[in-house]
């Protein structure tokens, strides 16, 4: 039975540490402002949360799926541009059968609204 891939965009967040952090807070408090912002649109219908966030290189990434292209492009903007997230974010379109991550077409964030 031949299956279909499934879209998946990686949002590949640089790994920065937040500035203004206390000593001994964790330096990355933006990841879990992306989780929360993410769940809550999965709450809501918009997308789906595909696997959970995965630390790989310089970067952290995040999945997003179950919705078309340019929905889930437009939830990669936003993420870019939540309070904290370092600049440099970017968003990668790939499928589920992708056997590492990154190997799908990039596009920069946040989109231009041109």
């Amino acid at each position: 039975m031949d299956l279909v891939p499934t879209m998946v965009v990686e949002i590949h967040v640089p790994l920065s540490p937040s500035q203004n952090v206390p000593d001994g807070a964790y330096p990355y408090p933006w990841i879990e402002e992306v989780e929360d912002f993410l769940a809550d649109l999965e709450d809501q219908g918009d997308v789906e949360v595909f696997d959970d966030g995965e630390e790989d290189a310089d970067a952290y990434i995040f999945f997003v799926t179950g919705a078309g292209e340019e929905d889930l492009l437009a939830v990669a903007s936003r993420v870019a541009t939540l309070p904290g997230v370092p600049a440099g974010t970017f968003a990668v379109i790939s499928d589920d059968d992708a056997e590492e991550f990154g190997l799908g077409r990039r596009v920069t964030l946040p989109l231009s609204t041109a």
